[in-house]
């Protein structure tokens, strides 16, 4: 079988003017990184107003390896091109730290994929650079005016603005700083990875460089000795930040494997941030397609979610008209209690005991009201006793199961899918329902999230934590959407507990408010904010040759 890499260096790519003439780009609307990747200019925006549907796609909670969700959104947006709907993908840039930690590349795979993929997946049009180049600069411009000998310092413990960057490197979790003659403050801090920072939040939440510049000011980045937070407005850094990213702000356009768009953008993780592609390229490929394929990271717990109650409540952005939910026999018999090592044997029962965490995450979105269709991504070994099952189960839940092959076959492996994601996507149905009210209470929101989501019993947040929260919304920012940091391997706040758990109490170890990007971070039990190498990390098996062929970057 052939790597995915393999794959794509055997595909003839077109010149990205070609792929953006097919939405009606010019050449003045572009800015070329090469023949084969443009950033677009947002004066596109002139070409129409937004008007295509939007098919959001979501996943039942995943193994350690995934079920391929990237591939899935990329196949079924050329399936929507070979049925002659005017399809686009819109997805988020790869880091760094998963592509050299665990899952390799995120580009797609198969004949599935967006290209060029060693360039989407290695350092790209260098949008993770400006962001956290532009967070370590107001990293920097603290330490240089409040860390001072000279002048009054804050106390270290007060600053909540540390630094990043784009690796899993678990030894920088903790770190001092300052140590040395004349270097400063000597204090305790650490670095986070920069998917998770809030300046990436902010790039993928910005509507124009307006809005950019403003959120910049926004971020609160310690509070003074009086109980009021500090801004980065007050160190005047926003405008230096914005000037770092103004080139950043405008989406990529790259080409799938059969030569449709693609808009890759931003790159906020969804366990410890929102999870999904900037406002901005999902708003000009509204208003240049006639429906927009958008992937959420990983579950309708995380991404799924927040896309619902965080991200369409945003400038620019609307609900989905229609929700695709990726799963796989694998992930099936891994929620029903069969061993990792075992998985590709065949075993309807197992299928049938894990199908209640497949159901919980149909009801999820469900529970928004919006149609939910199943994508159930076919692999080598899968029977039809198992598949039949699953469609079985998902008509019982009140969801249509489609087995697709996109990874063997691209858009011709999931057509039946296409025609039916355009159909629901244009069906009849009401506003949005909400999990929680933007003027609930804080702790009311996490209440309604755990137990709605997450199927828990209920949550426990320490006085500690309810004193913050009471802090936080006297300081204004009551009516803040919700963004809660949780483990991606569970339903619930524990990533041992597989299948659909039930009576466990959610912890919240703290909360923190992005004021820039517009939301509150909730953090459950032990959530990282760095994530860390594992024993045997893909780059391990990368290499590149004389030549300048990469391989092993699957």
């Amino acid at each position: 079988m052939p790597t995915d890499i393999e794959i794509a260096s055997q595909v003839p790519l077109r010149p990205i003017t070609d792929i953006a003439a097919k939405l009606g780009l010019r050449r003045e609307h572009l800015e070329l990184h090469g023949d084969h990747i443009a950033k677009v200019k947002l004066t596109a925006r002139e070409l129409g107003e937004p008007h295509a549907k939007q098919v959001l796609v979501t996943a039942m909670t995943p193994t350690p390896l995934g079920e391929g969700k990237t591939t899935v959104s990329i196949g079924l947006s050329e399936a929507l091109n070979r049925i002659g709907k005017k399809s686009v993908v819109t997805l988020r840039e790869p880091s760094l730290g998963p592509v050299f930690g665990v899952k390799g590349g995120a580009a797609g795979g198969g004949f599935s994929q967006v290209l060029p993929m060693t360039d989407i997946n290695l350092h790209f049009t260098g949008d993770i650079h400006a962001v956290t180049t532009a967070h370590n600069l107001l990293a920097a411009l603290i330490d240089n005016q409040y860390s001072r000998v000279t002048q009054q310092c804050l106390l270290p413990r007060e600053i909540v603005w540390h630094r990043v960057m784009d690796m899993n490197d678990r030894s920088l979790r903790n770190i001092v700083i300052g140590l040395g003659k004349e270097a400063g403050q000597v204090r305790e801090s650490k670095f986070e990875i920069t998917a998770s920072s809030e300046v990436m939040a902010i790039l993928a939440l910005a509507y124009d460089l307006d809005d950019l510049k403003k959120r910049l000011g926004n971020i609160i980045v310690a509070v003074k000795p009086k109980g009021e937070p500090l801004h980065a407005h007050d160190l005047n850094a926003h405008g230096a930040m914005a000037i770092l990213l103004h080139n950043a702000l405008k989406p990529n356009l790259v080409q799938t494997i059969e030569g449709n768009p693609a808009f890759i953008h931003a790159g906020p993780f969804a366990n410890i941030a929102h999870g999904t592609n900037s406002i901005i390229a999902t708003d000009l490929a509204r208003r240049l397609a006639d429906i927009v394929v958008t992937e959420a990271g990983f579950a309708s717990d995380l991404g799924g979610e927040k896309f619902f109650n965080l991200v369409s409540r945003k400038k620019g952005m609307t609900p989905p008209d229609a929700v695709v939910i990726v799963a796989t026999i694998r992930a099936l018999k891994y929620h029903g209690g069969m061993a990792r090592k075992n998985l590709t044997q065949a075993d309807p029962a197992a299928v049938e005991r894990g199908f209640p965490n497949l159901e919980k995450h149909i009801g999820n979105m469900r529970s928004f009201g919006r149609p939910v269709i199943v994508a159930l991504n076919q692999f080598p070994g899968d029977t039809d006793e198992e598949i039949a099952a699953v469609r079985r189960l998902c008509e019982k839940s009140g969801a249509t199961a489609f087995p697709i092959e996109v990874w063997g076959k691209g858009g011709a492996g999931a057509t039946d899918l296409a025609t039916a994601v355009w159909e629901a996507a244009h069906g009849t149905h009401g506003p949005v329902k909400y999990t929680y009210e933007l003027d609930d209470p804080v702790p009311v929101k996490i209440e309604k999230v755990a137990k709605t989501m997450y199927g828990a019993d209920g949550v426990h947040i320490p006085r500690s934590v309810l004193t913050k929260i009471e802090e936080r919304e006297n300081w204004g920012y009551r009516g803040l959407p919700i963004c809660m940091a949780k483990t991606q391997s569970s339903l619930s706040d524990n990533p041992d507990l597989k299948g659909r758990p039930t009576g466990f109490t959610v912890e919240i170890r703290d909360v923190k408010v992005s004021a820039g990007a517009g939301f509150m971070v909730v953090y459950t039990s032990d959530i990282m904010t760095m994530p860390g190498l594992p024993e045997s990390p893909a780059s391990d098996r990368m290499d590149i040759r004389s030549d300048g062929a990469i391989s092993g970057l699957f």
